[in-house]
């Protein structure tokens, strides 16, 4: 894992269309109620399962909702062969509570909430 990074700098990978892969570890009906732009959804839970998806990222960001388990799926995906080995994985500082920027919605939200 390569640390963390601000929310901000998410926000300028964003701006800037960086190949980058910003992976949402929370459950899918919490992705759904609200999500960075362009993130894909990869629950926690799945992530061991699911972490070959990853395989061709020359970089990573994790999200959750206040960037605590956030560090322990970048820990995973960073562990993990398949990812290469020069390949940033980090950990977005704060998670989608420190997020002020918008967050995109796949579904009408019944809630305001974003997670």
């Amino acid at each position: 894992m390569d640390g963390e990074i601000s929310t901000d700098d998410v926000h300028e990978l964003i701006e800037t269309n960086a190949d980058v892969r910003i992976v949402d570890i929370r459950p899918q009906s919490q992705f759904e109620r609200g999500h960075i732009p362009g993130s894909e959804n990869i629950p926690f839970h799945t992530l061991p399962q699911r972490v070959s998806e990853l395989d061709d990222a020359d970089r990573v960001v994790t999200v959750c909702p206040l960037g605590k388990s956030s560090v322990q799926a970048a820990r995973l995906i960073s562990s993990y062969e398949g990812v290469p080995a020069d390949a940033h994985v980090e950990s977005m500082a704060g998670g989608l509570e420190e997020w002020d920027h918008e967050l995109e919605s796949v579904n009408s939200p019944e809630s305001d909430a974003p997670f």
